[in-house]
């Protein structure tokens, strides 16, 4: 099975991170989740609890930081900031960008600038990922509900609708 690198914007990252649940992402073997070094400064800046855990996820190899050095993203970088997109977003756009690469987040808004942009964007949420966990069986839709409760309840993360089983198949022939 080929893994397919996922570039984590902030948003996402920090949805996970609020639970201590990041490690459950690093269990989708299909995807090799990495952040940018600007995502990893709005974490310090902003989350110090979440950057404990990111930090532990860091050092047990369940998560990769990607530094934005590459000219082209440079200049993208430096592009999309200029646009009223947050910094940990345009660095993670530029990566994903510049290397094809799918980025995670939840930003609709930042979503359809970039794409207004004329550039485009493959992209998985919070939602999507956990649908993923529910399908490998790494979650059950209890456990997946469970987190979107805390997420509207304690975070102000509200996902329209009221259960993940809405969003699951059947994968059996009924």
């Amino acid at each position: 099975m080929t893994t397919s690198v996922v570039i984590t914007d902030t948003s996402v990252l920090i949805n996970f991170l609020v639970l201590d649940q990041l490690h459950v992402l690093a269990q989708l073997k299909e995807f090799d989740f990495s952040v940018t070094d600007h995502v990893r400064a709005e974490i310090t800046e902003h989350f110090p609890e979440q950057l404990q855990r990111l930090n532990a996820a860091f050092e047990i190899g369940s998560i990769n930081q990607i530094c934005v050095t590459d000219i082209v993203e440079v200049r993208l970088f430096a592009e999309l900031t200029t646009k009223g997109l947050g910094i940990g977003e345009c660095s993670a756009v530029a990566v994903a960008l510049n290397r094809g690469i799918t980025i995670a987040i939840d930003d609709k808004r930042a979503i359809k600038k970039i794409r207004r942009l004329g550039y485009n964007l493959d992209t998985i949420s919070t939602s999507e990922l956990t649908v993923c966990l529910i399908k490998a069986a790494i979650l059950t839709v209890k456990e997946a509900d469970n987190f979107k409760k805390i997420w509207e309840e304690e975070y102000r993360f509200k996902l329209p609708f009221s259960s993940f089983a809405e969003l699951i198949r059947p994968t059996s022939k009924e």
